[in-house]
């Protein structure tokens, strides 16, 4: 499958996706020289192009009536995820939400008889990992004192 990512998205996902997504084309507006192209004409010419399914960070998609008759038209599924915070965390917390989710993503939109919404869940910043003082908690009997 074709997988198109919109220019809202941070092209340093391309890599990961390629590496996650084996045997889908997957592309960024930008290689396609699309860069600046408002998504009403963007999606015409996704799907014109071969393009199966759009990944995007645009929240504001579905509060546009003309927009979403553009989504519908187009037939691409519609792959979303929000990135809420900014800077260098918040695009690590939004890759690692949309390469958890992809692989799975991509196995249900193959055999989906239709055009599908999807929406994929933030990984939440807290509560992600757990640090440890091995002065106060050393992990086991082994560990030199």
């Amino acid at each position: 499958m074709r997988l198109l990512v919109d220019e809202d998205t941070a092209v340093q996902i391309i890599g990961p996706l390629r590496h996650v997504l084996i045997g889908h084309e997957v592309a960024h507006v930008s290689e396609l020289s699309w860069k600046g192209k408002k998504d009403l004409r963007v999606l015409p010419d996704a799907r014109n192009a071969g393009f199966r399914a759009l990944i995007t960070r645009d929240r504001a998609q579905f509060s546009d009536p003309r927009e979403c008759d553009a989504i519908k038209k187009s037939g691409l599924h519609h792959i979303r995820y929000a990135q809420r915070q900014e800077g260098m965390r918040g695009l690590a917390l939004a890759i690692g939400a949309i390469i958890a989710a992809m692989p799975m993503v991509m196995q249900e939109l193959e055999v989906a008889s239709g055009q599908r919404l999807v929406q994929i869940a933030n990984i939440e910043p807290r509560r992600r990992f757990e640090v440890t003082d091995p002065q106060r908690t050393p992990p086991s009997v082994y560990w030199p004192h």
